[in-house]
């Protein structure tokens, strides 16, 4: 699968390939005092990382934010240094002379509370693994629950913080496409521009219970210990397995097919001990081992609740939130999204323009299923561009 993947990160089109040396970047930090959460709690201290590309204009109006995804982070675009593995997430749209042209807009990208990536040196946001100032320990599950909607509250301090009043357009894909929506939503007169990308407007029967999925290994791992680890031994077991649901659930089983070539059913090993894991079953345990290593469990139990929380303006009514809404629109989901499915999107365009928005609808087409929005992004590249032209 790293192959496949790798293959699909180098693969250059106008739009990936439109500048020659990496755009370097480096995480910002944002910080302020006493928010109070949609659940009603208070945390006296937040911090938040964020990124920034391009150039604010004097008049403060060519702003971008982009909102990430459930495990990403606020790595968008750009290197770190030259020497980075990778770029962010989605470089092959944003950049000088690419769709997201960062010569003409100024680009900002702000993690979430609870980012999941907490052991990443490049993660500094709060979350339940962060010292409470009361007790001079980590929150743990004292930490308040969360919203999409505490999500973007934040992100508008940060904004605020900056003197900027009016977004060009809020971009995010995923979890980000729910803080995007939710932008527009809460803040009509100041979101010009909506696109929303492999994502949901409400969260339904099917999809709550399916990301309890990714939270249930880690509540029955007995080093969790009811979120009171940061003492003693991690949960990594259940961890490694909540990644190994995430993984499963974002790939469409096209893209297994293709990334195990030499797959074949009649496992020796498996045959012989039931102990022994099927040799496939082996290496994407030790790919989501090794990326359990930068998760926090109680920050991704965090999101896991935010998600599951999630409909447009946090209220049950759809059609209500979406008469709020003045930006135009440009839906985006993925033809073969088992996860975020594309048919409540095509439905939520049609209520969209049965309230007179301004909506357009463009499916992304590909092999990867969800993360179609992210490795397919750049076949949608023109379409973006325009949009962000109009």
């Amino acid at each position: 699968m790293l192959k496949v993947i790798g293959v699909v990160l180098i693969v250059a089109s106008h739009w990936a390939s439109a500048q020659s040396d990496p755009m370097l970047v480096e995480k910002q930090r944002f910080a302020f005092t006493n928010y109070t959460t949609e659940s009603g709690e208070t945390l006296p201290e937040v911090q938040v990382g964020w990124e920034s590309y391009g150039t604010l204009n004097e008049a403060k109006d060519n702003v971008i934010l982009i909102t990430h995804f459930f495990s990403g982070t606020s790595h968008a675009a750009g290197k770190y240094s030259v020497d980075d593995a990778q770029p962010g997430y989605w470089d092959a749209i944003i950049g000088p002379g690419k769709a997201i042209d960062t010569n003409k807009y100024y680009v900002i990208s702000s993690d979430t509370l609870v980012n999941a990536n907490w052991h990443n040196e490049q993660v500094i946001t709060t979350g339940p693994a962060s010292i409470n100032p009361k007790t001079g320990k980590p929150y743990g599950l004292d930490f308040p629950v969360v919203t999409i909607g505490d999500f973007v509250e934040v992100q508008k301090r940060l904004l605020d913080s900056l003197g900027i009043e009016k977004l060009h357009a809020v971009i995010g894909a995923s979890m980000g496409s729910f803080q995007a929506l939710e932008w527009s939503v809460r803040y009509p007169d100041m979101v010009e521009r909506l696109v929303h990308v492999i994502g949901a407007a409400k969260m339904d029967a099917w999809t709550v219970p399916a990301l309890e999925k990714w939270a249930l290994p880690i509540r029955l791992d007995a080093n969790w210990n009811n979120g009171n680890y940061y003492d003693g031994e991690r949960p990594l077991a259940g961890v490694t397995a909540t990644m190994l649901n995430i993984t499963q659930d974002a790939m469409h089983p096209k893209i297994y097919q293709a990334s195990f070539p030499n797959f074949t059913v009649q496992d020796e090993g498996a045959k012989q001990d039931i102990r022994t894991l099927p040799a496939i079953s082996q290496t994407l345990h030790q790919r989501a081992a090794a990326r359990a290593q930068t998760q926090d469990a109680n920050h991704i139990l965090y999101l896991v609740r935010a998600s599951q929380l999630y409909s447009a303006g946090m209220q049950e009514d759809l059609s209500a939130a979406a008469q709020k809404i003045k930006a135009d629109i440009l839906l985006m989901p993925a033809s073969n999204d088992l996860l975020l499915r594309p048919g409540p999107v095509r439905a939520f365009a049609q209520l969209l323009k049965a309230q007179g928005k301004n909506v357009k609808i463009e499916e992304i087409d590909g092999i990867w299923g969800h993360l179609d929005g992210i490795f397919s992004i750049q076949t949608k590249a023109p379409v973006i561009a325009e949009f962000l032209a109009e």
